[in-house]
């Protein structure tokens, strides 16, 4: 111990001779660092990847891109095209949707773009099945019935709610990308490393390969990332030409990342400023001295920029999450700032001989405890954040807590080096009359302590009440103003053309279970013309001979389905049960069970093919004509209604659905559960087979972690902060008393959102983490003075209403500026930025509250310090010498 000691007072000396006696290679040093980073700077990125909405251990996200690579439903634009003042079956507007579907395909990138001219017709007219094998009809077909065609687009089960409005004016083109198979085959082996060295461990070329491959796809994923943007640049600047012939939309998850990246961008540029100009205009009204404006506005600027420049070196990106890191790394360096500019200016009026020296070195020693232990606080709380299990929430819990260490180390090199090197001037207190408005909290505490202590309870009963309607649900297309392009696209396509977000369930057929249910293949052909069941062989139903032998009435050659009977196994499916009536019917219940929930729209799946098959037959059929149907399928056909919906060669099948994000219903957890429980308990598939996957599946598996992480966490993070406490003030009541006004004012933000029905989401979910390492600043600061002060008289109240006119100054400067500078935020086209402006700037004014009134009252009451020194003394007149020693102290305010 005595060495630690001896060790710290070597450290605390040469730091002091360090500002005082060379402040100059201080600040030459922290210039350097700043060129460095700002060198830095051009290498900074931003991320609003898929992968920054997802849990980084989430096994569903390994699934989702094996159902993602196997069904190849690779990534796509939706372009929504309604026609101005022509109908859309016109000459004009199919003349425009060509032309326009034309540019789309020559874009790098692209693979296809499907429209309203290619999707094959099978309604316009109804064909027999010799001719839908031979001669597929698309809406560009010469003879084409386009009234037949807006008719099937309108009501068949294969087009309906899909291609075309119930209004018949406004279509979509799919605009197909390439399925990056570089990246998919990198991320696959990084998570597969991953996994081992969580269970196994690596050795160390294994390790050395597992830093390759996650070097290699960040590289990859980058490049990917810019193309996928500049192609969203491309298919707008092409759009453009097209505005004044239709209404158009772009919507897909390429074109919200893009846009994300933009609203990141302008609130880093603009929200940014914004907060600088405001920490300006603060600074020279509370100080209203031009080195007091100079020496925290270059070290909040100082912060930002280092931890700007270390990031870009480290390669660490801004995401949506921590897109608002700018804005709390100003606040809090401004924050560290004035309580050091507040103390110098008490210490220069009230020892007017002191030497510059003398001054910045008695500042220095005074704040160092609490500044230090409010860092160590904040930096607890934003440590809370690591355990969230999503990578951008980890690395933006690391970045506040690098930046609040960094800030701390700043504030105190340039705020003493600063005073340092300019020359000694006096401080006008006249203009300053803060104090006198923290004087009245301080004499409304004193005169209403029940009240306050009433209040308090009851928001404490209020929170409890919200805490327990908060609720992680949300609507992402609630993410966006309604003047942004994503919420207007998502609109019309939610509401117009099926839904948004896309939900697969996928059914898993055991081998032994198939081979059970083909037992039962021929079940159905014994009344068929085409012969005896026994005829057929159930295990292959195509290894028999040709049962068109003889001919039949489907056609006049002897197999209408051209290859259906050949002998070559090459070219013969793979059996499988969903191509049984069993299976279809088992489909058919759950699709139609689908399409009856209100928050779904489109479904698709083998149902479909199944109803159409049925259609086209003008009746049911058994199951040798549907194996023998779906072999004689041509490509084209096939690949819509078949190919996404069905991998043979291991009995599995997708029914793909998208959800109405408009729907203001909409509870993802819920409607999982409900389509569950019928697929299973109604329909009859086992439990196991039934698995969910897609984008709502993943965004959501990452809100229920963020509600188990961080809520219920927050104990753990009070626990923690109370040990700090402990040691801090070594003393177990006061740490509680210092406790309790932040706990309240976390529970405020939390029970607020509650009662006013706003969800957690990924960027509200780190407000109560904020509020916290925020908050307890103020309880530290208040109780570190109010202890200095009270050493003096030994007199509670007096000892109050001081701490209010010098701590309680300080308190209310940061308060405020915290307030009016998240506020700004509510500008924001971003709503999960306007939230987290609004409710932080909430938080903070609870803890500003707190601090002010319900912590001086728990002092009061419960008198942590000891007795005071004479208790017997009249408490009237002796609070009014101090209250008239204060007012003199400050005079001419």
């Amino acid at each position: 111990m005595v060495i630690f000691t001896r060790l710290f007072k070597r450290l605390q000396a040469a730091y002091e001779n360090l500002v005082t006696a060379h402040p100059g290679w201080v600040l030459g040093v922290l210039a350097l660092l700043t060129i460095a980073a700002i060198a830095g700077l051009p290498r900074f990125k931003l991320d609003a990847s898929a992968d920054s909405l997802t849990l980084e251990s989430d096994t569903s996200v390994d699934y989702y891109r094996e159902i993602y690579e196997r069904y190849d439903s690779g990534d796509f634009l939706v372009v929504t095209y309604r026609s101005r003042g022509v109908d859309l079956m016109s000459d004009e507007a199919l003349s425009s949707i060509r032309r326009l579907s034309d540019e789309l395909a020559e874009l790098p990138g692209v693979t296809s773009v499907q429209s309203i001219l290619d999707v094959p017709l099978l309604y316009s007219p109804k064909p027999s099945y010799s001719e839908l094998s031979s001669n597929v009809r698309t809406l560009e077909t010469e003879d084409t019935d386009r009234d037949l065609a807006r008719t099937e687009f309108l009501e068949s089960p294969l087009y309906r709610e899909l291609i075309l409005s119930e209004d018949g004016q406004t279509t979509a083109l799919l605009v197909n990308l390439d399925i990056d198979e570089t990246g998919l085959a990198l991320v696959r082996e990084r998570n597969e490393l991953r996994r081992q060295k969580s269970s196994e461990g690596l050795d160390e070329a294994q390790q050395q390969r597992l830093d390759t491959v996650s070097a290699e796809y960040l590289t990859h994923r980058t490049a990917a990332d810019a193309q996928a943007r500049e192609r969203v640049s491309e298919v707008r600047a092409i759009l453009d030409n097209y505005r004044g012939e239709a209404e158009l939309f772009l919507g897909g998850v390429t074109m919200i990342t893009a846009d994300m990246i933009a609203f990141i961008q302008s609130d880093l540029v603009v929200f940014g400023a914004g907060i600088v100009l405001f920490i300006i205009l603060t600074l020279a009204l509370i100080f209203r001295q031009l080195r007091w404006v100079l020496l925290p506005l270059t070290t909040c600027v100082l912060s930002v920029v280092l931890m700007l420049g270390l990031l870009s070196w480290l390669d660490w990106r801004l995401t949506v999450i921590s897109s608002n890191f700018v804005a709390l790394l100003l606040i809090i360096t401004l924050a560290i700032t004035i309580h050091l500019a507040v103390r110098y200016r008490e210490f220069l009026a009230e020892n007017q001989d002191w030497d510059k020296r003398t001054l910045a070195l008695e500042t220095v020693r005074f704040m160092a405890r609490p500044c230090l232990y409010t860092a160590l606080t904040t930096a607890a709380a934003f440590t809370s954040l690591v355990v969230s299990g999503i990578r951008p929430v980890i690395d933006f819990g690391w970045m506040m807590t690098m930046g609040v260490g960094l800030a701390l180390v700043l504030a105190f090199l340039m705020i003493p080096a600063g005073v340092m090197l300019l020359p000694k001037r006096q401080v006008n207190h006249r203009a300053d009359s803060s104090h006198a408005f923290t004087l009245r909290f301080s004499e409304f505490t004193e005169r209403n302590g029940s009240l306050v202590l009433l209040v308090a309870f009851i928001a404490a009963l209020l929170s409890a009440v919200g805490i327990s309607q908060l609720k992680v649900e949300n609507r992402f297309i609630d993410y966006f103003d309604e003047s942004t392009e994503i919420y207007q696209g998502m609109s019309v396509i939610d509401q117009r053309l099926g839904g948004t977000t896309p939900l697969d369930i996928v059914i898993n057929r055991a081998p032994e279970e198939a081979e059970e249910d083909f037992g039962a293949f021929g079940e159905g052909i014994e009344d068929s013309e085409y012969g005896s069941a026994d005829e057929f062989s159930a295990e292959d139903p195509f290894a028999a001979e040709d049962p068109f032998a003889g001919g039949d009435e489907f056609g006049e050659e002897e197999d209408p389905f051209g290859d259906a009977g050949t002998d070559d196994a090459a070219e013969e499916p793979v059996a499988t049960y969903w191509f049984t009536r069993a299976g279809l019917g088992q489909l058919e219940q759950l699709h139609d069970f689908l399409e009856a929930q209100p928050e779904i729209g489109k479904v698709q799946s083998l149902a479909i093919t199944y109803k159409i098959a049925r259609d086209l037959n003008d009746g049911s059929l058994n199951d040798f004509e549907l194996a023998v149907a779906r072999q004689s399928l041509p490509d084209d056909i096939n690949a819509v209604l078949v190919d996404p919906y069905l991998s043979p060669e291991i009995n599995q099948t997708r029914i793909s659905l998208r959800v109405m994000e408009t729907d203001p219903n909409l509870r993802r957890v819920e409607l999982i559960e409900r389509i569950r429980n019928y697929a299973v308990n109604e329909v009859g598939f086992a439990e196991e087979d039934v698995q969910f996957t897609g984008m709502l599946v993943l965004y959501n598996n990452m809100l229920q972690s963020l509600f188990k992480s961080q809520i219920l966490t927050l104990a753990a993070v009070f626990l923690g902060i109370l040990g700090m406490f402990l040691i801090l003030f070594r003393s177990l009541s006061l740490a509680l008393i210092a406790l309790l006004p932040n706990i309240l004012a976390a529970c405020v933000v939390l029970g607020g959102m509650g009662l006013a029905g706003i969800p957690l989401d990924m960027m509200t979910i780190t407000i109560a983490a904020i509020t916290v390492g925020i908050g307890v600043d103020h309880a530290i600061h208040y109780i570190y003075r109010f202890r200095a002060e009270f050493a003096k008289d030994r007199n509670y109240l007096a000892t109050m209403h001081r701490s209010h006119a010098s701590i309680g100054r300080a308190m209310f400067y940061t308060a405020i500026t915290i307030i009016v500078g998240f506020s700004i935020l509510a500008l924001s086209k971003f709503v999960p930025s306007i939230y987290f402006g609004l409710l932080t700037a909430l938080a903070m004014s609870a803890a500003l509250l707190g601090s002010l009134t319900l912590l001086p009252k728990l002092l009061l009451v419960f008198k942590p310090l000891g007795p005071e020194a004479s208790a017997e003394a009249e408490p009237e007149k002796q609070m009014e010498q101090e209250r008239v020693a204060v007012e003199e102290q400050h005079q001419g305010c």
